[in-house]
Parts: structure tokens; C-alpha cells; sequence
């Protein structure tokens, strides 16, 4: 194949690869935490046409390679986990983060996963979960005649029981987690991430403390997809896939032409 129409593949075919992260950037622009992502691309291997060349001239002593690319590749789709707005529900279990940190629950493998997700609910057994079921960690049940549930920002949950609103009762501290690398968080949908080498150990810790998120009670996180970038993102990346198909053209044509002097 001639090399142009592959550089020009490559190109479109990176092209592609970045409108689909950026469609599914716009397709969870209202999802709770959800955090954007950016395709990264690489060039590939270069052809040396010529090396480098002395001259030994007392102005020039030597000329630079004559290289030619060869096209591009796709390196790494990163996640961006930059703050998301913070929108008011008043919903006393929707708790956002502010700042670093993931609340830790736990799945139906019995796996610990990571979530920005604060849309808590309580489930048929008292105990606070996600909007998925999965149980929130450490576990903290709310008694049945709970009248209040308070968050405060730095994770300590108390209620009041009854009609006795003088004394609330301390139910637990929820904990966050943080990693050294959160980019590197696998994604496993559901909102939620594992840990992964590239992302390090989950260090937990109470919101607040050393550099760990605050908790706010009655709002959730949204997305930090900005649907304007994106879309100046897309128009860009359809261009570039434009001009690569009119890349590939032009080298159809060429051999075209070529053919025909043989003939």
C-alpha cells in the first residue's frame, strides 16, 4: 500500500477514536460525577530517507536527516478529574465531594469499589447504599425512627430520633479515599472505579483531613464535561478526519496518474 494512503488511515482512524470520546464525553454531560476524557496520540516510526550529511563548509558542517513520517496512533485515553459544579438537590443523602477523594462501597463481589456518586439512599436493612444498592463503606445504619439524617462536612452522620430533637445521635463517619495517580483509575461503569498499579493504593482517610475533600450535604456533583469545549473538539477532530479522506484522495489520484503513463 502506498505509505501516504497508511499515514492518512492512521490519521483518520485517530480522528475516529477521539469523536467517540468525545461523544461519550456529551453522552454523560448529566451524569453524577462523571469525569471527561482525552484521547492522547502519538506519531509512528519515520522512514530516514537520507541521514544526516557533512558538508564541512566553514558555515555548515552538517545537514539534518531527511526523514518522513509514517502516521499516528492512538497512546492513551485519560481521564480528566478536574471539580465538577456542585448543583443543590436539598436532598438530605445526596452528599458531593469538594476536592479530592472517592467514597469507598462495596459491590455484590464483595470488591471495594470508588465513586464520586453521593446520591446515597437507605436500604431495605437501615444501611446507607449508593442508587445501585451497593453499601456504602465503613457501613452506617440508620435507625428506623430517624427523623433527621445530618452529613456534616467532615463525614460525621447523626440523627435524630423521634420527636426529641435536642440530642442527635451519632451514627458514624464516612470515609474517602484518595490515590496518588486517580487518572489512572480503571472505569467500570455504574459510576464507579477500581484501583489499578498505574493509579497506586487507595489511601483512605476522613473528608477534610490531610488535603481529603469536605462532604456537602443536599447537593450532588455534576459532570465537568463543558459542552462548548466539546463541541469545538468535535468540529476540530472532523476536520482533521476531513482533510486525511482528502489526503487519501490525493494519493488515489497520483497513482491514478502514475498508472496511466505506464499505459
Amino acid at each position: 500500500m502506498d505509505p501516504a494512503l497508511r499515514a492518512a488511515a492512521s490519521g483518520m482512524m485517530a480522528q475516529q477514536t477521539r469523536s467517540e470520546v468525545i461523544a461519550n464525553n456529551l453522552a454523560n454531560v448529566n451524569t453524577t460525577g462523571f469525569k471527561r476524557s482525552r484521547a492522547q496520540f502519538e506519531d509512528l516510526l519515520y522512514q530516514n530517507v537520507q541521514g544526516a550529511a557533512v558538508i564541512g563548509a566553514a558555515e555548515s558542517q552538517t545537514t539534518p536527516a531527511v526523514q518522513v513520517g509514517r502516521g499516528t496512533r492512538l497512546t492513551a485515553v485519560t481521564r480528566l478529574h478536574t471539580q465538577g459544579t456542585l448543583e443543590t438537590t436539598n436532598r438530605p443523602l445526596d452528599v458531593a465531594i469538594e476536592g479530592e477523594g472517592f467514597f469507598q462501597v462495596q459491590t455484590g463481589q464483595g470488591q471495594v469499589a470508588y465513586t464520586r456518586d453521593g446520591s446515597l439512599q437507605i436500604s431495605d436493612q437501615g444501611v446507607l447504599v449508593t442508587s445501585e444498592g451497593y453499601t456504602v463503606q465503613p457501613s452506617i445504619r440508620i435507625p428506623q425512627d430517624a427523623t433527621t439524617v445530618s452529613i456534616s462536612r467532615t463525614g460525621v452522620v447523626t440523627a435524630t430520633r423521634g420527636n426529641d430533637t435536642s440530642k442527635p445521635q451519632e451514627l458514624g463517619r464516612l470515609e474517602l479515599a484518595r490515590f496518588v495517580n486517580p487518572a489512572g483509575l480503571q472505569a467500570d461503569g455504574q459510576n464507579l472505579y477500581s484501583p489499578t498499579p498505574a493509579s497506586g493504593e487507595a489511601q483512605a482517610g476522613f473528608p477534610g483531613d490531610d488535603g481529603i475533600g469536605s462532604l456537602v450535604q443536599g447537593s450532588l456533583e455534576g459532570s465537568n464535561v463543558e459542552i462548548v469545549q466539546e463541541m469545538v473538539d468535535m468540529i476540530t477532530a472532523m476536520r482533521a478526519y476531513e482533510i486525511n479522506s482528502k489526503a487519501i484522495k490525493n494519493s488515489e489520484d497520483m497513482s491514478e496518474i502514475a498508472d496511466n503513463l505506464v499505459k
